[in-house]
């Protein structure tokens, strides 16, 4: 089995669209974990609440990313971004190096 596709994805709105871009990504949470191929679909801000947005990605693939991006519920969200952005979402693909082990608390 390959790795899985890791992805980083920073989101940065027009600050009058801001809310509505992170309700946008907070309402289709739930349905896209719940798709085949995605393991990790978590929504960052930074601690000020106001900068931009951030979303950790983890999928089986490059086809269930795909297929996310296939959704009517992704694509309505990226039709919106076309005036709530102030440039294009900023994507990073990521490749895990050394070894996982659990952090102490």
């Amino acid at each position: 089995m390959s790795d899985p596709l890791v992805l980083f994805a920073r989101i940065t709105p027009k600050p009058e669209h801001r809310a509505a871009a992170r309700d946008a990504v907070l309402n289709i949470l739930a349905v896209t974990r719940s798709e085949p191929g995605c393991r990790r679909f978590t929504l960052h801000e930074d601690r000020d609440g106001d900068g931009p947005l951030y979303l950790y990605e983890i999928w089986d693939d490059d086809a269930a990313l795909a297929a996310h991006h296939a959704q009517p519920y992704t694509c309505a969200v990226f039709d919106q971004y076309r005036t709530w952005l102030s440039g294009p979402v900023e994507i990073t693909r990521l490749r895990r190096i050394g070894e996982e082990a659990p952090c102490s608390s």
